[in-house]
This record gives C-alpha cells, sequence and structure tokens, in this order.
C-alpha cells in the first residue's frame, strides 16, 4: 500500500511529465516595439531557456538545429523577432511552418499594447521608435507598425496585452505558461554561512547574526571542527536556545520566502553570520538549507570563509 509521500511523489512526478509535454521546443516572442518583448525574454532567461533578440525569422530554424532543442539536451529556445528585420520579417509565417515541419513544437507569443500607452512610454523614455521614417511622427509610426503586424498578431498562438501589466504581472503569465518547473523551483536560493570577522557580504538579501548561540570554539575538542562535524552540528541544534531561535526563523522563512516568489524574484542570497563562519553559522545555514529544500525551494549551500578556518574533521 502507497504511503502519502509516495503518493505525493507520484502526482509530482506525472505532474513534471505533463508540463514537459506542455512547454514547446521554441517559443517566439514578436508583438509592437514598446510592448516589453525584451523584458518578456528576460524572463525566459530566467527559466533557463536558450534565448537570442532580434533574430531574423529565417535563422529559428538553424539556430534551433545547432542548439540541439529537441535533441534530448532539456533546453528550450526563445527568440524575439519583430520589424527591425525589416523585409526579412516577411518569412516569418515559413519560418514557423518549417520549424514545425521539421517536429519542433513551437509557440508564437505577441505582445500588444495600446497606442495611448506606447506614446506616453516613448514620451517617458525620451527614446524614438526604432521602425521611425525621418520627419515620421511617433502616432504615425505606431499605426503603420501595428497594420504590418496585423496578420502576425491574428496567426499568434497568444496575445498579451501589457497596456496594464506590471513587470511581475507579466513574468508570472509566462512562468505560469511556458516553465516546467514550480514557481518555488523557478527562485534560484543560495544560502552561504560566512563570519563577520572575515568581512560582512555585500551580496546578501537576507542576513542572520547567529552570534548569540553557545559557541563550540570555547570547547578544546570542538574547536578544531567545523558545523560540518556531527558533534558540532549536534551541540548547535540541539540548544534550546537554538531550538527557539529556529522556531521563529522558520516562521519567518515561511513568510517571506512566499513573498518572494509572488514578487518574481529570481534570485535569493540568505546570510548566516557568526565570529568566524566556522561553527555556528555553518550549521545553522546547512539547516536553513535543508529546510527550505523540504518546502520545495531549488537551493544551493555554500560556506564562504572555511577556508579560512584551518579546521580540520572528525
Amino acid at each position: 500500500m502507497q504511503t502519502n509521500t509516495q503518493n505525493t511523489q507520484n502526482t509530482q512526478r506525472m505532474r513534471a511529465a505533463e508540463d514537459r509535454e506542455r512547454v514547446p521546443d521554441v517559443v517566439v516572442i514578436t508583438g509592437m516595439s514598446g510592448s516589453g518583448r525584451t523584458q518578456a525574454l528576460h524572463v525566459f532567461e530566467d527559466m533557463g531557456y536558450f534565448c537570442i533578440d532580434n533574430l531574423p525569422p529565417r535563422l529559428i530554424l538553424t539556430l534551433a538545429d545547432l542548439v540541439g532543442i529537441n535533441t534530448g539536451v532539456g533546453r528550450h529556445l526563445a527568440v524575439t523577432c519583430d520589424l527591425r528585420s525589416q523585409g526579412l520579417f516577411t518569412e516569418f509565417a515559413e519560418s514557423i511552418d518549417q520549424l514545425r515541419a521539421h517536429e519542433f513544437t513551437c509557440t508564437v507569443v505577441f505582445l500588444d499594447t495600446s497606442d495611448e500607452v506606447l506614446m506616453r512610454r516613448y514620451d517617458e523614455n525620451r527614446r524614438r521608435h526604432p521602425l521611425a521614417a525621418p520627419g515620421e511622427s511617433l502616432a504615425h509610426t505606431i499605426a503603420r507598425e501595428r497594420t504590418l503586424l496585423a496578420a502576425v498578431r491574428t496567426a499568434s498562438d497568444l496575445v498579451i496585452d501589457t497596456s496594464h501589466l506590471r513587470i511581475k504581472d507579466l513574468r508570472a503569465r509566462l512562468r505560469r505558461a511556458f516553465s516546467e518547473l514550480g514557481d518555488q523551483q523557478l527562485m534560484e536560493v543560495s544560502v552561504f554561512s560566512f563570519g563577520f570577522k572575515h568581512g560582512m557580504p555585500a551580496e546578501a538579501d537576507l542576513m542572520v547574526d547567529v552570534r548569540f548561540l553557545p559557541n563550540p570554539f570555547y570547547d578544546p575538542e570542538m574547536r578544531p571542527l567545523t558545523g560540518n562535524d556531527q558533534l558540532v552540528a549536534d551541540f548547535v541544534l540541539n540548544n534550546p536556545t537554538t531550538e527557539k531561535f529556529l522556531d521563529a526563523w522558520w516562521g519567518l522563512l515561511d513568510v517571506v520566502m512566499p513573498g518572494y516568489v509572488a514578487e518574481g524574484k529570481a534570485h535569493l542570497s540568505i546570510g548566516v553570520g557568526c565570529t568566524g563562519g566556522q561553527h555556528r553559522s555553518v550549521a545553522i545555514a546547512s539547516a536553513t538549507a535543508s529546510y527550505l529544500e523540504k518546502g520545495g525551494y531549488h537551493v544551493s549551500l555554500s560556506h564562504r570563509d572555511l577556508p579560512l578556518a584551518g579546521a580540520r574533521t572528525s
């Protein structure tokens, strides 16, 4: 008889298989200039796609073959194609047909924005429209581009209006549609230990100071060891003060981590510091990484200052 854990694991495997089937080999991003194509491509980069900006349509198939997208490498391709390619853009539909004829699954995403919002964006950014002819007004350029893209918009698989869409909302929508991973797994979490005497870390988004915990350094047997050793880890973690702290620390993480995920944060760095970065911070950082992994986060663990400790292992 299967346990609840086995049932959960089986369900997760089935969902992962369904997601792999759902996510296309190639995503082509197109649409109005100023509608957010570059921001969209950054989202695909964060999801692990091989990304190219402003690729002439005739080169999509060549690139997909070159990278080996559908050969089991486990990676997908995302490109932007737009009217900056000028005459080559007329080959867009033919290029998409070629991809599918070569058994690549492909989704075309068209980003649209109202003329009013586009006018405001170009005005606020003090940017020239990339398609503007000498002496041509912005309004006329936008209207001309919209006419040229009408057929592509109609043929697209997904149209997203970004007129009133925040970046984080666009990110969430694209992740839901094109990622094999859940939102938690998409955020790279880096947990590391450090010693305050070796300098404060500049890269930490969250930092916790555990110098208030009992220090194994003052025990001659544990002094040359590290928080990776069971003797030290047990001393640090099985202490009433630590247990009380960890209850509060887990509670804080349970609140802030979903918030970072909801904001679409691509990378989160958590620093755990003690005096030398050898005992307490190492044990707490390891426990933190383990806790987050059990919560479904993609976590990497490192110990910044252990090489400076000159420690040995038991």
